[in-house]
Parts: C-alpha cells; structure tokens; sequence
C-alpha cells in the first residue's frame, strides 16, 4: 500500500501498488490473447499481457462488483417503489491527458468486461464526436482550443449521456475521424441498450459549470456508475505526445486525405518542433487547467511511470 506523491487529497484515496493488485490477479484467469491485445493497444502504448493481467484483469473484477451491486440496488429500489422500469445502462466514464493511454484502457476494459460475462453487450462511445466541427470552431475563434471544454457540444453530449441512461431503444453519436481532424458528415455510432457503456474522453469528469443567475444543471459525470482517470507525470505525457507524432509523420500523416499530411513536407525536427509547440499551447494547457483538476472525481485512478508501467492505482474511498 503507498501514497501518490502528487495528490493533494491522499486522504480521499487508498493507493495500492502494482504488487498489490499482482497479487490479486493470481487466481484469476485472463481470457485475452497476444493477438487481441495487439489490436487494442494504442501507437506508442508498450503495455504487454503482463500488465494486463497484474493490473487490468483485478480492476476488471472490482468494477464487475460495482455493475451487480449496482443491479441489486436497483432491483430492491423497483421492489419497494412498487415499479417495473427495466435496469439501465452501467456507465463508465475514462478520463486523461492526450497520449496518455485512456484509449488502450477504454479498449481493454470493454474486451475484459465483455469476457468475464459472455453474453454481456459492452459499448464504447469518445467524446470527440461531440467536438464542434472545425468549421464551427474556426467561426467561434476555438479551433487552437481544441479539445478544451468549451469546443464541444456539450448540450448534446449530455443529451446523448441522460438518453442512454434512461433505457431509450437506440442512441445515435456523431462520428469523428482523427485522419480528417473533424466531424464525419452523415455518420453516427448507433448505442442499442447495452449493459454497459464506456465513455471516454478529455473532460468528462468535468463538473457542471454555473448557468445564468448561477443555477447548477447536470454534468456527464453525474450519469456514470464508475469512472476512471489514467494518470502520468506531465513531462512523460509530453514526450509520449512527441514520439506518437514521430510514428504518425511516418505513417498515417501520409494518407493523401490525413488533416496533417501538410507536415511530412517539413523536415521531421521541424516537424516535431511544431507539434511541441502544439502541446505547450494547447494539449499541455489544457492537461493543467481542465483534465487534472477532475483527477480526483475518478472512482479509480490509474497511475503510470515514465516507461508507461502502471505503479499505482488509486481507490477512492470518500
């Protein structure tokens, strides 16, 4: 058991080392292959079935805890209300840092959670198809706030959160393409009832905001049943940023219709030297001002060192 040097709150949080969760693992198995994980993994994450198992496979178990506890309770509270609601989608909200894996740990959750109840529908919605077009963020003057809270539609996000909640059949989610840098036109993910559902995105720990005369509505965070935030030390996320770029200029990037096919014209450290600065202006903000605040409003929090090795994870406990 050990303290996140970091946290400010350490009373808020039980922080259990890596042993400590291998340790947990030992008696379960691990229904996922080299092969699968391959497919999860995000470019520049190195995390190998090891860690998954150690690390992952535990966590996968506690939040199964948290989905059939949660069931009970609102099976009893149907009873005692005299109500025959069906149940609801179990959501999980995924938070972090550009480039810092909450991707890969997106992924891997719904694959675990899928496997350890065969016949279970898991989901997974980004919150990136409700960023703003670019061309509504170029009129609005956003478009170097990209990824800020303030460049998405978060009415509809909400919308889409409180629908999905409430049983509705199907759910629709605007799609967003990372080779394009935009908004898909005419495309959206369809959400049918699933058990659960991951979102996963920058800000979606982020708190209400105050309306006119101060009135508190609702956030996207107040509809998740568990919620997670990947973690790192600011100057590895930094660097995982800059050498995903570097793997992108040699790849994606030279897709004829990729947004940032522009750069491989460059030489690659002027390249780089432009995808710093896009990170000291806009992701490196952002990281500070709006992600890690909403640190600790994660039920869990996964900590990683600077070879992208988790360390500790955090239980939140009040």
């Amino acid at each position: 058991m050990g303290e996140h040097r970091d946290d400010v709150h350490n009373g808020a949080f039980l922080w259990l080392e890596r042993e400590h969760w291998a340790e947990l693992a030992r008696t379960r198995d691990l229904e996922l292959t080299a092969e699968t994980l391959e497919g999860i993994r995000g470019l520049g994450d190195p995390i190998e079935l090891d860690q998954v198992r150690q690390v992952y496979l535990p966590l996968t178990e506690l939040i199964n805890l948290y989905v059939e506890q949660t069931g009970s309770l609102y099976r009893q509270s149907n009873w005692f209300l005299n109500l025959r609601a069906g149940p609801t989608p179990f959501l999980i909200g995924v938070a972090g840092s550009v480039a810092v894996g909450k991707s890969t740990t997106s992924r891997l959750l719904k694959e675990l959670l899928a496997c350890s109840h065969p016949g279970r529908r898991v989901d997974l919605v980004t919150t990136d198809g409700f960023l703003l077009p670019n061309a509504e963020l170029e009129r609005r003057g956003l478009m170097d706030r990209k990824g800020f809270p303030e460049s998405y539609d978060r009415r509809a996000l909400l919308a889409f959160t409180m629908a999905v909640k409430s049983g509705q059949p199907v759910v629709t989610a605007p799609v967003y393409s990372h080779l394009i840098y935009d908004i898909v036109p005419g495309q959206a993910q369809e959400i049918r009832q699933p058990d659960v559902l991951i979102v996963e995105g920058l800000n979606v720990l982020q708190p209400t905001r105050p309306g006119p005369g101060g009135r508190l509505g609702l956030a996207v965070s107040d509809f998740f049943d568990f919620s997670v935030y990947v973690d790192a030390p600011d100057t590895a996320v930094k660097q995982w940023f800059l050498d995903r770029f570097r793997s992108l200029l040699r790849s994606a990037f030279t897709d004829q219709h990729s947004y940032f096919r522009q750069f491989t014209a460059l030489p690659e450290d002027d390249a780089v030297a432009l995808a710093e600065r896009i990170w000291d202006t806009i992701n490196g903000p952002n990281l500070i001002r709006n992600i890690k605040p909403t640190r600790d409003r994660a039920r869990v929090v996964i900590c990683k060192g600077p070879d992208h090795v988790i360390e500790t994870v955090g239980i939140r406990r009040v």
